[in-house]
């Protein structure tokens, strides 16, 4: 069972108690040009347009009919540089390719130049602060500053995917010993650890409701919880097709369900039925180390079942619940 497995829960243990450190680095798109805060608005359902230099927006990027294709984090870095965070930068790159048309707007991946790290825990602030030139106490949720570690240049960002206080430091792959040196020596005494195992992707930020592409295949973010990043006031790709799910409402919801059994074993795309009828598919299922249950996600048919319904997926009974299952206020990531 997932639930004694000693070595992963303590990494998870880790990142919720301590610290934790380990390269997560994205692909990484920079686009530039007169043109390029106007194009990434029109590519993205948020608001990049009214981006400060410094601040990043999560968002996800649509087709025509409405569809999530990528979910992403955009860094507007200068007046006219930005970066793009994302695992499909490929598929990125040809979609921006159709949609440019004759705008002043350049990119490239830089992702053979960057590495980052991210360090996530509630003593997360603390290492970073005993080594970094600038003190980062200041820094506000979904920013990114320069920073310098010695004499040596990195950018500092506030962010993460564990559900807890975090960071993410953005180096050159050359300062990379340096970059684990420094985190190793400062956090020691705050009890740091490289973190090795999948918990970075499954019962950490599956506990804290966070997804993965693979959650968002099909859907719209009016399925999955993602209305506040839509900006409605504005132009978009993709928009027409949403405004008319906006107006019917959406006919699915990305839910959470927990499964008693310690024991369980799903599979993704398994069916969840009521009754013998299928309700639903499910997109994720892990083991989940601080509330101690199975859990995972559910792309479920609003009419037919709801949160607080007993569902059957495989041979297990399960509970649809909301896809939040820890820290619901936000208080662990925003530090309050």
């Amino acid at each position: 069972m997932r639930k004694n497995e000693a070595g992963i829960r303590k990494e998870h243990e880790t990142i919720r108690n301590a610290v934790g450190y380990y390269d997560f680095t994205h692909q990484l798109l920079e686009v530039t040009g007169k043109d390029a805060k106007a194009f990434l608005d029109y590519i993205f359902v948020s608001s990049i347009a009214k981006a400060k230099v410094g601040e990043a927006k999560y968002t996800t990027m649509l087709n025509e009919d409405g569809v999530i294709i990528d979910d992403v984090i955009v860094f507007r870095i200068d007046d006219e540089l930005y970066w793009v965070s994302t695992l499909y930068i490929s598929d990125m790159i040809k979609w921006f390719d159709v949609h440019k048309e004759k705008m002043d707007v350049s990119y490239k991946d830089i992702t053979p130049v960057t590495t980052m790290y991210a360090v996530q825990g509630p003593k997360s602030g603390a290492v970073l602060n005993d080594f970094l030139k600038e003190k980062i106490n200041d820094m506000k949720l979904f920013t990114i500053k320069d920073n310098m570690i010695d004499n040596v240049p990195v950018k500092i960002a506030r962010s993460g995917y564990t559900g807890e206080l975090g960071y993410e430091i953005y180096c050159k792959p050359d300062d990379k010993a340096l970059v684990e040196s420094k985190l190793e020596d400062y956090g020691v005494k705050y009890g740091i650890s490289i973190i090795a195992t999948d918990v970075i992707i499954t019962s950490l930020p599956r506990e804290k409701g966070y997804v993965l592409m693979s959650d968002l295949a099909g859907t719209n973010p009016l399925e999955v919880g993602f209305d506040w990043t839509v900006s409605w006031d504005k132009k978009f790709l993709g928009k027409a097709a949403l405004e008319i799910v906006k107006a019917q409402g959406p006919k699915h919801s990305l839910l959470g369900f927990t499964v008693d059994d310690d024991a369980a074993v799903i599979e993704t795309k398994e069916q969840v039925k009521i009754n013998g009828e299928v309700v639903g598919k499910v997109t994720t299922f892990t083991y989940g180390y601080t509330i101690e249950k199975n859990l995972g996600f559910a792309l479920i048919e609003n009419a037919k079942a709801k949160v607080g319904d007993q569902v059957i997926i495989g041979k297990y009974t399960a509970i649809l619940t909301d896809r939040i299952f820890y820290d619901v206020d936000n208080a662990r990531v925003r530090n309050k």
